[in-house]
């Protein structure tokens, strides 16, 4: 079942190409059926996940997506699908806002996948990054929301390229901080 897992996260990092591609090709009520049934494995592989959390956003992010293309379909309106990327950082902003609330952050339990042992210092550092986190998928969501009032060329290339990169910047950032911050507590 793990290639499920892998195909869910494929089809949902492409799903901008993929609304934006469908519609010009094979128009709504194609890109609506093949989207429910992209959601539908997206919330079978979401039971594969050993956080709860995860399984949970995988619940409600693919339930979303099934009411979204149901609705685009029902009303034979494309700015439907155009939401889903922010109901997706609304999401992963409520997980992670709701772990700072908890003993141990979301990045808390990541980091101690790869090192049960965390310092103290760490587990302030994994809240910090939560932190972070969170303003991201505020601004990430914000700009996402408003690319939905434009035309679907400039929402395709925001939540389809860009917010990407934004994600990817900040992911590779924060590892360069990480380990900086490492080597100055070694010190």
């Amino acid at each position: 079942m793990r290639w499920l897992t892998i195909l869910s996260a494929i089809a949902l990092l492409a799903y901008p190409l993929a609304v934006y591609y469908g519609l010009s090709r094979w128009g709504l009520g194609a890109v609506a059926g093949l989207l429910v049934v992209l959601f539908l494995l997206r919330i079978i592989a979401g039971n594969q996940t050993r956080l709860p959390e995860l399984k949970y956003i995988a619940w409600l992010s693919g339930g979303a997506g099934i009411v979204l293309a149901l609705l685009g379909s029902l009303f034979k309106q494309e700015g439907w699908f155009t939401f889903y990327p922010v109901i997706v950082n609304t999401l992963m902003l409520g997980l992670f806002s709701a772990s700072l609330w908890q003993k141990q952050t979301l990045i808390e339990r990541f980091a101690r996948l790869q090192e049960p042992e965390l310092p103290a210092s760490g587990i302030r550092y994994t809240r910090t990054v939560t932190k972070v986190w969170c303003v991201f998928f505020i601004i990430n969501g914000s700009i996402a929301l408003t690319t939905c009032f434009m035309t679907l060329e400039v929402w395709t290339l925001y939540n389809g390229l860009i917010s990407y990169l934004f994600a990817g910047s900040l992911f590779i950032g924060e590892w360069f901080v990480r380990q900086w911050v490492k080597r100055k507590q070694e010190q």
